[in-house]
C-alpha cells in the first residue's frame, strides 16, 4: 500500500509540474493572463494556465484508474494483493469516478470561460448548483448527518459543495494561498481516510495533493502562474468531495457523533475568509460577488507582512485548526469541546490582528 501511495503522489506531482510549465507557455501565447487591476493585489501580468495543469493531472490519473479497473482486471488482482485491497471495492466506484470527472469538467469549462469573458456571478452560481446537485445524486457526494430524508441530504450536500467551491475561489487572491491551504486540508483529510481504511478516497486524495504541489512549485510567492477560476472551482469541488466522502463517524470504535463536524473545523480558515469578506462587502453596500482587496490575506498584509509571510501565516492558521480536527473521533465530549474552543481562539487571534490593522489605518 505504501508503494502505491508513493506512486500516486510522486506521479501526480511530476505530471503536474510538467503540465504547469506547458500550460504557462500556452497561456501566454493565447493571451490567457491576469492583468493588473484595482481589485487585485498583483501589479504584473501573470499567466492563468495553472487550472489547466491541475485539471489535466487529475483527469489523466482518474481516467488511468478507470481504465485499469475496467480493462486490466488481472493486473488489478495482482496489485490488489500487493496493496492489500479488495478489487471489488474499486469496481463499484467506476460510475462515481466518471461522474466526478464530468462534474469537474463542467466546472473547469465554466472557470476557463470566466477567465476569458468574465461571466455573470449569478450564472456561475446557477451552474455550480446544477453540478453540485448532479454530483450529490450520481457520484454519492452526500452529507448524511443521521438525516433520513434524501431530499434534505441532497440539498445540504449541494449547498455545502457550492459553499466550498466559492470559499476556495475567494481564497485564490494571493500567491500560493488557495493551492497551499487545499494541500494542508487534503493532507489532514487523507490522514482521516487512512485511519478509516478508505483506500479509494485516500488514493484520490493523494493524486489531488500531488497535482496541487506540482502547481504550487510555480505559484508560491512570487507566483509565475495563477490557477484562475478554471483551477479554483475545480480545487474547491475536490476539497468538498473529500470532506464529504471521508468517514469521520466510527460507531464500532467510539460512536462519538461529534466527529462529523471535522469538515467544519478543518475548513475553519477558508470559511472565515469567505464569511468575513462577504459580510464586509454587504456592510459597505457592495455585491459580495465583486472582487476586492479585503480578503483575510490582504488584511494581514496591511500589517506589513510580505507575500511569503502572509501565505505562511495562512498555512499556520489552517494547520492549527486542522490538526486538532484529526482527533475529533478519538476524544470524548470534553476533548471535542476543547478542539472547538481552540479553533475559535485561532480565528479570534486572527480577527484581533486584523481589527488592529484597521484601527491603525483609521488613526493614520
Amino acid at each position: 500500500m505504501t508503494i502505491l501511495a508513493i506512486i500516486l503522489l510522486a506521479g501526480s506531482f511530476v505530471l503536474s509540474v510538467i503540465l504547469t510549465v506547458v500550460a504557462r507557455k500556452l497561456a501566454v501565447r493565447a493571451g490567457l493572463v491576469a492583468q493588473p487591476a484595482d481589485d487585485r493585489y498583483h501589479r504584473t501580468v501573470v499567466p492563468l494556465g495553472g487550472g489547466i495543469a491541475i485539471f489535466a493531472t487529475l483527469t489523466v490519473f482518474i481516467l488511468a484508474a478507470t481504465v485499469a479497473i475496467k480493462i486490466l482486471p488481472s493486473h488489478m488482482d495482482s496489485l490488489a494483493q500487493t496493496a492489500n485491497i479488495d478489487p471489488a471495492d474499486f469496481l463499484g466506484k467506476i460510475d462515481e469516478l466518471v461522474f466526478i470527472l464530468l462534474s469537474a469538467l463542467v466546472l473547469f469549462a465554466l472557470g476557463l470561460w470566466d477567465d476569458k469573458k468574465h461571466l455573470s456571478p449569478f450564472f456561475k452560481l446557477a451552474v455550480q448548483f446544477a453540478v453540485a446537485i448532479t454530483a450529490a445524486f450520481f457520484a454519492d457526494i452526500r452529507i448524511e448527518l443521521f438525516i433520513q430524508s434524501k431530499v434534505v441530504t441532497f440539498l445540504l450536500s449541494a449547498v455545502w459543495i457550492v459553499l466550498i467551491i466559492n470559499a476556495f475561489n475567494f481564497l485564490d487572491n494571493m500567491d500560493g494561498a488557495s493551492a497551499g491551504i487545499a494541500v494542508i486540508i487534503s493532507c489532514i483529510l487523507f490522514t482521516a481516510a487512512a485511519l478509516s481504511g478508505q483506500v479509494f478516497v485516500g488514493g484520490l486524495t493523494l493524486v489531488f495533493i500531488g497535482a496541487l504541489l506540482g502547481f504550487l512549485v510555480f505559484n508560491f510567492p512570487p507566483a509565475k502562474i495563477f490557477m484562475g477560476d478554471a483551477g479554483s472551482l475545480v480545487v474547491g469541488f475536490f476539497v468538498a468531495l473529500l470532506t464529504v466522502r471521508t468517514t469521520y463517524y466510527h460507531e464500532a470504535q467510539s460512536g462519538q457523533w461529534y466527529a462529523v463536524f471535522m469538515p467544519l473545523v478543518v475548513m475553519a480558515v477558508p470559511l472565515y475568509d469567505f464569511i468575513s469578506v462577504t459580510l464586509l462587502r454587504i456592510r459597505q453596500g457592495k455585491s459580495p460577488f465583486i472582487g476586492d482587496t479585503q480578503h483575510f490575506s490582504h488584511r494581514l498584509k496591511k500589517r506589513g507582512l510580505t507575500d511569503t509571510q502572509t501565505v505562511l501565516t495562512l498555512y499556520l492558521a489552517t494547520l492549527c485548526t486542522g490538526l486538532g480536527a484529526i482527533f475529533l473521533y478519538q476524544v470524548n465530549l470534553a476533548g471535542a469541546i476543547l478542539i472547538f474552543i481552540q479553533t475559535v481562539m485561532v480565528l479570534s487571534i486572527v480577527a484581533i490582528f486584523e481589527t488592529t490593522a484597521q484601527n491603525d489605518k483609521a488613526a493614520d
